[in-house]
């Protein structure tokens, strides 16, 4: 069952807000990274690198938890649970997109090896709130 996300959750989300993300390690505890994310339609979408540990987690396990704390109220929180999915995306426009949202200014990948992808997380629940 999919989850819509609400105007108030969809309006933190894309504004330059760090996001936190939460995926499953082997041994079931928790492993969290700050991210840059936005959303694509109701799907939250971040930049990350195969080989990562959050991309391997992701692989055994699909199941993520992103959270946002606006920094000007930080009683102001959303969060969203859901699967990820894995895309490829070897021209690294989505990394490129976010920098432009967070620096303000085009990203230069520091490896060129890196085999850029991108997380697609397609909510089944979403809080947003005080």
């Amino acid at each position: 069952m999919t989850a819509s996300l609400s105007d108030h959750a969809r309006n933190l989300i894309e504004r330059p807000v760090l996001a936190t993300v939460g995926t499953v390690e082997p041994d079931g505890s928790p492993q969290l990274t700050v991210v840059w994310a936005h959303t694509d339609g109701d799907a939250v979408v971040f930049s990350t690198i195969r080989g990562r540990r959050k991309t391997e987690n992701i692989e055994r396990d699909p199941r993520v938890s992103i959270s946002w704390i606006d920094p000007a109220d930080p009683m102001d929180t959303v969060e969203v649970r859901g699967r990820a999915e894995l895309v490829d995306d070897p021209t690294g426009k989505l990394i490129d997109d976010l920098s432009h949202k967070y620096r303000g200014n085009a990203w230069i990948e520091p490896n060129p090896a890196n085999k850029r992808v991108i997380v697609r997380v397609v909510p089944t629940r979403v809080r947003a709130g005080h």
